[in-house]
């Protein structure tokens, strides 16, 4: 009896044992990954907010009228890298901010300067570029330095309002300072003659010299230390996937050859 009994507890023992094996094992519940170790998004569908007016980031080709700009050749990449769908939504800049901390989009892509009053709203990618903020002027206009043009009181300063631009231009020129709803109409007012001049990003200002070849050119430096990122709502899983895209792409050259393409003259 007691080799019976030996028996059957052994027995049991093996069964308890290959339970506890098998509810131990982890790996259903790990993170999904692709093949290549990138997290697995499942062809998920994400929401990304862009102006379509803010060259070489986002704007509008007007031969083809398709939607063009670092902002969809970027993404689409990072979606290829993590298998995300994306899907681009026209925003103002207004009111961006607080529609992403409330959720409204997964993420916005639109050259985002990283500031620590935004990241008491919102929540930051890494960095994917560092730029500075320069005077966008008429292809015939002189300007010295940035102190000449300080000093010249009949000068209006054109950027774009609710942005780090318009804090540095309003460092600088003071009520000499017209904010427009967006960049384009701040380039439009420059080349009609209402503005002397435009605070702007170096990367935006490339792209809109680009768009009116021989009207425009880049005048005095006012920044150089600002981090671009992307944005998303606060505490939102996405932001890692896309960090670890951004990384993979930083890593095989890929960021650089995007930035080479749409940031350089």
């Amino acid at each position: 009896m007691r080799k019976l009994h030996l028996i059957w507890f052994l027995v049991l023992a093996g069964l308890v044992l290959a339970a506890c094996g098998g509810a131990a094992t982890p790996a259903a519940t790990e993170a999904p990954s692709t093949g290549s170790g990138m997290p697995d998004l499942g062809g998920k569908t994400i929401t990304v907010a862009v102006e379509n007016a803010y060259p070489p980031f986002n704007s509008i080709d007007q031969s083809s009228n398709q939607p063009v700009g670092w902002d969809y050749d970027a993404v689409a990449e990072i979606c290829k890298r993590i298998n995300c769908t994306p899907e681009f939504k026209q925003a103002a800049w207004d009111g961006i901010f607080p529609a992403m901390a409330a959720g409204e989009y997964d993420m916005l892509a639109d050259g985002v300067t990283v500031t620590d009053e935004r990241k008491k709203m919102v929540d930051f990618s890494e960095p994917y570029v560092t730029i500075g903020q320069v005077l966008l002027i008429k292809a015939d206009q002189t300007i010295a330095d940035v102190e000449a043009f300080k000093a010249d009181t009949n000068v209006a300063v054109g950027t774009q309002i609710g942005t780090t631009n318009e804090i540095v231009a309003k460092d600088n020129f003071g009520d000499r300072v017209k904010s427009f709803e967006d960049f384009g109409g701040a380039v439009a007012a420059l080349l009609s003659g209402d503005v002397d001049a435009v605070v702007i990003d170096t990367v935006s200002a490339v792209g809109f010299i680009n768009e009116n070849p021989g009207q425009l050119k880049i005048g005095p430096t006012l920044t150089s230390d600002e981090q671009l990122a992307f944005v998303f709502p606060p505490g939102s899983d996405l932001t890692a996937s896309i960090n670890a895209a951004l990384d993979s792409m930083k890593s095989d050259g890929t960021l650089k050859q995007l930035n080479d393409k749409w940031f350089n003259p």
